[in-house]
């Protein structure tokens, strides 16, 4: 089981970058997956959830409108468009794959980025994302 994040660097304010999160190892269909990030000194947060659905992902209020993530079940990867970046979106971003355990999506998105709810079977090495002002 793997999943490797890729697709970060450094971009200007302002600017964009596309995170992959190419997983192998298990069947993506039946997963959800997270992005969350960890900036220096600061504790973990949630970006970004899709549902093993794919339908109407959820985005933390520091991305919404900015971010926007879709799943590959062809290629078994999840992106993340991040645009119109700013230095506070600096972090190492991870992702990770809860199986889907929820009877709804809206159950799943109602606690996606609170792990002692959501259990996360995998997680992959992070991705730094670098903003400069």
């Amino acid at each position: 089981v793997q999943l490797q994040a890729s697709g970060g660097g450094l971009a200007q304010s302002g600017g964009s970058l596309r995170l992959s999160c190419a997983t192998s190892g298990f069947t993506l269909d039946d997963y959800c997956i997270a992005w969350f990030r960890q900036a220096p000194g600061k504790e973990r947060e949630g970006v970004s959830c899709v549902s093993s659905s794919g339908r109407s992902p959820y985005y933390a209020d520091s991305v919404k409108g900015r971010f926007a993530v879709d799943r590959s079940s062809a290629k078994n990867t999840v992106y993340l468009q991040m645009n119109s970046l700013k230095p506070g979106d600096t972090a190492i971003y991870y992702c990770a794959a809860a199986r889907t355990r929820y009877e709804s999506d809206s159950i799943y998105y109602s606690r996606c980025f609170d792990t002692t709810y959501t259990t996360y079977d995998y997680w992959g090495p992070g991705t730094q994302v670098t903003v400069s002002s």
